[in-house]
């Protein structure tokens, strides 16, 4: 099984709609990165969050995931482009309003909560919308490569982001670098601004059905296509039990296994980099040995990978395995997730994009609120999710 039948004359780099839509996710996502270290370090270490505050911070900033429908509904309702900069735009106004309240003094974790829903919000509609935007700004014969460079440009910038949040927290403290943030998201919107590719002129509104019957219509399509439908199913169900097993992967090494905060860094980088090399030769594999089995070794990998951690101990050797493991399984994952996306982008008609990505991200992430709340030890280090290159 190929996504296209003929191998691209040029990659999608040539394309330069393509080059702005990766400069603004890459963008988007290292500001997302210092956040992610930035917000649990001002709710813990300035505000004094307890643990269920903490929690309920989590819950909140996954709860929006459960309006992926109506997002994706309105992606295939309305011009893509605009409302992936007015997303952009309403997360930078939320996340600029911490530093201006913490500068008066009347910050508080409810503020936190609030501008946390707002940042879900605005995640859920800008990724309906960019993945779906996807197969209108290049070749249908270059979505594999074009899923690639995004899956590398996610991992590569949310490392370096992550790094450079946690050097912005000790050295300006948590609320300023929420700045680098929202300055990400303004640089994201005018990237996009420029991004000039003709959408299809959306139906009058007195010519089309509601939300809700677009909704209905949307699962239905997705119930009714079998490999959409297959795809999809198989990896929510992956992605639940991942959820649950990754919500013990930084307690485990730390607590039980006794790794220091070094090691684990280290552990988590080697990880990135096998996400990395995974996005780069996805293509490759892919053509090699077919989609579709790339597809199912990837899904097959990601638990077994979890074996060695169950069999770990202290100590220098255990964690060059763990790694090792780390790398390897965020490298098919990282081939496997573009893959499964290319190929859901190829076979999906066009006016059921947004709609089709809606329904894979309700079921792979709809659970993530309840693990969030119910784990919260885990926020610190809950890397990626801003583009989740499995849904």
């Amino acid at each position: 099984m190929t996504v296209a039948g003929q191998k691209s004359k040029a990659s999608a780099w040539s394309r330069p709609a393509f080059r702005y839509l990766l400069s603004s996710e890459a963008v988007t996502l290292s500001g997302s990165a210092v956040s992610a270290i930035a917000l649990p370090a001002l709710a813990v270490l300035e505000l004094r969050a307890s643990t269920t505050e903490v929690a309920v911070l989590a819950f909140f900033g996954s709860l929006p995931n459960a309006a992926a429908l109506w997002a994706g509904a309105l992606s295939d309702r309305h011009p893509k482009r605009l409302q992936l900069i007015a997303s952009d735009l309403a997360a930078a106004g939320a996340l600029m309003t911490i530093p201006a309240a913490a500068f008066a003094e009347v910050l508080t974790v409810g503020q936190l909560c609030a501008v946390a829903i707002v940042l879900g919000g605005a995640k859920v509609v800008h990724d309906a919308a960019a993945i779906s935007r996807l197969p209108a700004v290049v070749d249908p014969d270059q979505l594999q490569d074009a899923n690639a460079k995004l899956g590398a440009a996610s991992a590569v910038a949310d490392s370096a982001g992550t790094n450079a949040g946690a050097a912005l927290v000790g050295a300006v403290g948590a609320a300023r670098s929420v700045l680098v943030d929202a300055v990400s998201f303004l640089v994201s919107a005018v990237l996009l601004w420029r991004m000039r590719v003709p959408e299809t002129a959306p139906t009058p509104d007195a010519a089309r059905p509601g939300l809700v019957r677009d909704i209905a219509d949307g699962v239905r399509y997705v119930a009714r296509q079998p490999t959409i439908r297959t795809v999809i199913a198989a990896l929510a169900t992956l992605s639940f039990g991942l959820a649950i097993m990754n919500t013990y992967w930084a307690y485990y090494l730390l607590d039980r296994i006794g790794a220091s905060p070094a090691a684990f860094g280290v552990i988590m980088g080697v990880g990135g980099a096998g996400g990395v090399a995974g996005a780069l030769l996805a293509p490759r594999i892919a053509a090699r040995i077919g989609i579709g089995p790339t597809i199912i070794v990837g899904f097959a990998v990601s638990p077994l990978a979890q074996v060695p951690l169950l069999l770990a101990g202290p100590g220098l050797r255990w964690q060059i395995v763990l790694a090792a493991t780390l790398a390897g399984q965020l490298f098919w994952a990282t081939v496997s997730g573009t893959s499964q996306r290319s190929l859901r982008q190829a076979v999906c008609d066009p006016s059921f994009q947004g709609r089709m990505q809606s329904a894979s991200t309700t079921l792979t992430a709809g659970a993530r609120p309840l693990v969030g709340s119910a784990y919260p030890w885990t926020l610190p280090c809950d890397h990626g999710q801003r583009l989740d290159i499995s849904v």
